[in-house]
């Protein structure tokens, strides 16, 4: 049985599919898109593969890159296999060297000996994440250690120019992705960076690409390195007078969002699955474990976020062995734990029923799958089963096509003993994945007690994962 059926059995006479206004703000098709990719690669690739660097000087001899074997075909084949839903690249890092031939910079692969100086790693990735149906993306670093003009004004234009010229000869590009550090350049000087006349071209150029940074303007940074979301995250933020870099909200402010932000910026989990961002070849024994990522997954995705693992080609231009096979067995943890049908899609009619205190306080849109609540203080959802299930994970998920509403919500899981157990939570969002010790019962409830207006339900389930594999804080 499919999620919808569950919810027409219930609630087919009040469906009046009229909802109420709007949650302002709301998001944009593209980032409504973008959340729903939830996970994507992230590859750092350069001259800092071969140096064992994490943060390149930009004075490295442009043949030091050379990936003999690069193959960007079987990294989107590995991305692909792992439900990864695109791949964003290093096209320049904080040392300058540029993954393709741009004609603004004498640091890149034309100057390499890495394929004769003809080869180009941009248009190999563009060419094969068409092939595979991934979404194609480009982190671009605006410090540039190695370029000579890096702290005048004319480098704004020369990285304007750059991009222009990833978006005219890569495009689509579904995110541009943008570092906030500004060091010193060649000259000992800092750069002002331009960020208004960046977006304003990037804008221009492909108004379909989303852009994050520490304060997006379309995706915002979660915070931190690790991949973790707070356990409230709000996909909004407010920005006057922030910037990225140094000049960006706290820490903390960025992890939770703003709840009363002006803005639809939502975070992203950015995190390796090694120690280092760049390949290095002593850390091959120290990939992160499906079950570590599996965690990482809860805390991100399962928080409302979209997860951005690392995950560095080496230096012969390939996905290395231990890394495809973690990301693969992660893939299979996730498969196997959370299948798109849970409990209550494997359940049949007469096995349990959805109950709603006050009905006629319930609005259906068939369409959408989702459920509108009236009167939500005093009302509530419940799950009744009529023979006992172990459950110890829940998924909920919000309409944010109509704005991010929940504020506040709990669980109340009755075993059959008749003991209640409660699981309080605060914001939903996108996805929020809710993990507990396992308890036996036939009545779970859902009661939304704080809301910013009607709270915009989409299909839930329940689910019994391994034990051992319940979020750990």
């Amino acid at each position: 049985m499919t999620r919808i059926h569950c919810f027409l059995i219930a609630v087919t006479v009040l469906s009046k599919s009229v909802f109420s206004q709007d949650v302002l703000p709301v998001p944009s098709q593209q980032q409504l898109k973008w959340h729903q990719t939830e996970f994507n690669l992230f590859l750092h690739f350069g001259p800092n593969t071969f140096t064992d660097k994490e943060w390149g000087e930009g004075d490295e001899p442009e043949d030091i890159f050379n990936p003999t074997r690069l193959d960007c075909r079987q990294w989107c084949r590995i991305a692909k296999a792992a439900g990864a839903k695109g791949i964003i690249i290093t096209a320049k890092h904080h040392d300058g060297f540029c993954l393709w031939p741009s004609k603004y910079s004498k640091h890149t692969v034309r100057e390499s000996k890495w394929r004769n100086g003809k080869g180009d790693v941009l248009k190999e990735l563009s060419k094969a994440c068409k092939e595979y149906g991934l979404n194609f993306g480009v982190y671009i670093s605006p410090w540039d250690r190695n370029h000579p003009d890096y702290g005048t004004e004319k480098y704004n234009t020369i990285f304007m120019n750059m991009m222009k010229e990833l978006f005219t000869q890569y495009g689509p590009i579904h995110e541009l992705w943008w570092d906030g550090a500004n060091g010193e350049g060649p000259n000992g000087k800092k750069q002002i960076y331009d960020w208004k006349a960046f977006v304003s071209t990037v804008r221009s150029l492909s108004p379909q690409t989303v852009i994050f940074s520490d304060v997006g303007p379309d995706i915002r940074w979660i915070g931190n390195e690790k991949g973790f979301a707070g356990t409230t995250n709000w996909n909004y933020l407010n920005t006057e007078g922030f910037t990225p870099g140094i000049g960006a909200p706290p820490t903390d402010t960025l992890n939770t969002g703003n709840k009363h932000g002006a803005y639809w910026i939502p975070g992203e989990c950015d995190v390796s699955i090694r120690p280092g961002w760049f390949y290095h070849a002593h850390e091959d024994d120290k990939v992160k474990t499906p079950e570590q990522l599996f965690d990482i997954y809860l805390k991100s995705v399962g928080r409302g976020s979209v997860l951005l693992l690392n995950v560095p080609p080496d230096r012969r231009g390939l996905i290395h062995k231990n890394d495809s096979a973690a990301i693969m067995a992660f893939k299979k943890l996730r498969q196997q734990l959370l299948p798109s049908a849970g409990i209550i899609e494997n359940s049949s009619v007469n096995d349990f029923a959805f109950r709603f205190q006050k009905p006629e306080a319930f609005n259906l849109d068939d369409k959408t799958q989702t459920i509108e609540i009236s009167d939500f203080e005093d009302n509530y959802i419940s799950a009744d089963f009529k023979k006992p299930i172990e459950v110890n994970c829940i998924v909920l998920k919000e309409n944010l096509g109509k704005g991010q509403r929940i504020e506040e919500f709990y669980i109340q899981i009755l075993d059959t003993a008749n003991r209640s157990y409660f699981i309080k939570g605060a914001t939903i969002g996108h996805k929020r994945i809710l993990t507990f010790p396992k308890i036996k019962t036939q009545l779970i409830i859902l009661r939304i007690t704080k809301s910013k207006g009607n709270p915009m339900l989409l299909p839930f389930d329940f689910y019994l994962i391994d034990d051992k594999l319940v979020e750990k804080e």
